[in-house]
Formats: structure tokens, sequence, C-alpha cells
């Protein structure tokens, strides 16, 4: 099978398109066709080491000292069963499924196996394979930090970062859960923003949202741009901000200020992402949200080549990309949400 493979750390150039061995599911396994797949900012940083202070040295003793140990990156897909192992009993060949690999990775291939245990459910029929493909990073990722902080209805939320991958998650949930949501995000996504559900966004290049005077019950910083420091005078008192992306200098501070002040700083539990798929009922809950009015898509599409892995895998890597696998003659059309057209797709 073909996969994106790199074999040491650094730009997007290391990234080849090549012939790998294609897995074979084990016995509690299913061996998926991926159809789609997404490039995270989970997959940046694993790829080019570019990851918050203080977490250098352990992320290498996590991947890889010198070299990844595993070469295929990837956490989100979303495609068809091909086969199952002898004692899959949730699957069959052909059901239609997207999945999350979280830190096992390898969907930036043609198939990959996952546990029938393990984050992989049904995609629901009013959903394509990429809108379902771009769900499982953000939607986890916020699901964990909106129960850690213990969101409550009618509470106010700011969302700093509200058009990103875990950004509008955020927005979507909280809106959900009865939270009055503003978003933070640049001009050229207020509109998007506010279409998920925002009840107000501030576009941070005109304003600073820590200096116009108004607090909020929970701050969620998913850039990393909004310390505890920055925006303490914008939480009210019990507010809690919830750090998404942390340094190793603000995840030691947070027990700090919970100690000695009315508010509470939750950093993430892990360089990457928070473990939220081990919370229990947390794979059931982030897909229970009626389909119709989920929206998760990703800002560029790119056919499965030797250029696509490239393009996808930008190093500021603002906007999410997908990587799809889809058949010869498919209809050009918009991706929601963007206003973007996409061209044909063929089959590699």
């Amino acid at each position: 099978m073909k996969a994106f493979v790199y074999e040491r750390y650094g730009p997007p150039e290391v990234l080849e398109l090549k012939e790998v061995e294609k897995p074979v599911p084990k016995d509690d396994e299913v061996l998926i066709k991926i159809h789609a797949a997404t490039v995270t900012s989970g997959d940046w940083r694993v790829r080019s080491l570019h990851v918050p202070a203080g977490f250098g040295l352990m992320v290498r003793l996590a991947l890889g000292i010198t070299k990844p140990r595993q070469p295929i990156l990837g956490s989100e897909l979303a495609g068809v069963v091909e086969s199952v192992g002898k004692n899959v009993n949730r699957f069959k060949i052909g059901d239609p499924v997207f999945a999350f690999s979280d830190t096992r990775m390898g969907c930036h291939a043609e198939y990959n196996c996952m546990p029938q245990d393990g984050a992989v459910v049904l995609k629901p029929p009013s959903l394509r394979y990429e809108e379902a493909a771009a769900l499982s990073f953000g939607g986890t990722t916020a699901l964990d930090f909106l129960r850690r902080g213990k969101l409550q209805r009618g509470e106010s939320v700011l969302v700093n970062g509200a058009s990103g991958g875990v950004g509008t998650a955020v927005v979507q949930l909280a809106r959900h859960l009865g939270a009055q949501v503003t978003g933070v995000c640049s001009s050229t996504n207020m509109e998007w923003v506010k279409s998920l559900g925002a009840s107000r966004v501030i576009d941070y290049t005109q304003e600073d949202f820590t200096k116009n005077g108004e607090t909020y019950d929970v701050i969620v910083d998913t850039v990393g741009t909004a310390p505890f420091a920055r925006c303490k005078a914008s939480l009210k008192d019990k507010g809690r901000l919830l750090l998404v992306l942390a340094g190793l200098p603000q995840m030691l501070q947070a027990p700090w200020v919970s100690m000695f002040s009315n508010k509470k700083v939750i950093p993430s539990s892990r360089w990457w992402r928070p473990t939220a798929m081990s919370i229990p009922g947390a794979r059931r809950a982030t897909w229970s949200l009626p389909c119709s009015k989920v929206a998760k898509q990703g800002n560029t599409r790119h056919e499965f080549n030797a250029r696509s892995g490239c393009r996808g895998h930008r190093d500021h890597c603002r906007a999410r990309a997908q990587l799809l696998l889809q058949p010869v003659g498919q209809r050009p059309g918009l991706l929601p949400g963007t206003g973007l057209r996409a061209g044909p797709l063929r089959r590699v």
C-alpha cells in the first residue's frame, strides 16, 4: 500500500510517499480502507518536534530519540471496513466507519488497523468521509476540557482560537451544553465561527479581549496565547482557564493559582492532546450530537500523492488539511463552511 513516511524529524520535506507493507488485522481488530484522513497540529508537532516549552526531551523519549518509532503520521481517518479479525463482532466487512488512532497514528496511508473496542464507530449516513474524518481530534480534546472545566448551562465561555480544529469543536459543544459563547479569531473566519454557534466573535487583530473589560466563567485557550498572567482579569470569580496548549512552566503554575486565588487553571494532561477516549463514556458522548448540527471541516483538500504531504504539513499549521482517497469521477463541490471549491479527485 502507499503511505506517507518520515524517517527523520524536520520540515514537511522529510515526508516521502512510499510503498509499505499492508497491515494485517489481529483477532480483535478491523482493517479499514481509508477514504479520508487529516493533518492536524498534532501531526505537525510530532513530525517537526515543535512542542511547548519544557517538553522537548520528554517527546523524544516517547517518540524516538534519533528518529521516529512510528514512521506514519495521522490520527484521524474515515473509510470502509475491508476485513475483520476472527473475534470481531461489532463491525462487518463493508461498514463505513470513522476512527481516531491517537498516538498510535498510522492514518496517512491507504489502510490502517483499529481494535474493535477502540475509538472507531459507524459513520452516520449524513456525513461525508472527509467530514467524519475531521471530527475526532478536536472533538475529543474539546469534550475532555469542557468536562474537566465543569461547564454549566448558562455560563459564559470565551474560546481563544475559535476557528481551529479544537476551537470549532469547543464552540459547538459549549453551545450545545447551554453556554453563551464568545469566539476569538481573525477577521477571515468570523462569519464561520458565528455559524457554529458563537453569539459574539472578536477579531484579535482589532481588539484584545483581555482589555475590553468583559469577564467570563470559562476561557479556553487553544493556541497558547492566553496564559493566566494575561487573562486573569478576564475571568470571573471562580472562573476557569482551560489551557489546551501550554508549556511546562504554565502547567507547573496551575496548582499554585488554584491554591492562592479563587480562580482555577486547568492545563492539558499531555503535550500533544488529552486522552479523552480514556474517560468513561467519552467515545459515545463525542458522537452523540445530532449530525446535522455538527460542523467540522478542514480548510484545504489534497489528493493522496507525493506532493500533498508537504502541502498538507505546512509548518504554521493554522489550517487543517485533508488527504483524500476517493473514487474516480468525484464531482467537484463546495467544502462546507469554507467557500472553497474542490476539484475532481482521482484514485492513485
